[in-house]
């Protein structure tokens, strides 16, 4: 199985948190939902987190070489 990419994970947390507005799912199942909606969040936090220390790396390198 291929790692999702961020928008990937971005649209399936948007498609959680709808469900979970919604208020039509059981007590059990909105339970898993917010369960896996953490992870989601976390993942996305992550990848941000990662690209935006890519881009300073990158800034940083930039400048050096001018």
């Amino acid at each position: 199985m291929s790692e999702q990419s961020f928008e990937e994970l971005q649209r399936e947390l948007e498609d959680v948190v709808a469900r979970l507005e919604r208020g039509d799912v059981p007590v059990d199942d909105a339970i898993a939902l917010f369960r896996r909606g953490e992870e989601l969040y976390r993942a996305c936090v992550a990848r941000l987190e990662a690209a935006e220390l890519r881009v300073e790396e990158l800034s940083r390198g930039g400048n050096e070489t001018q």
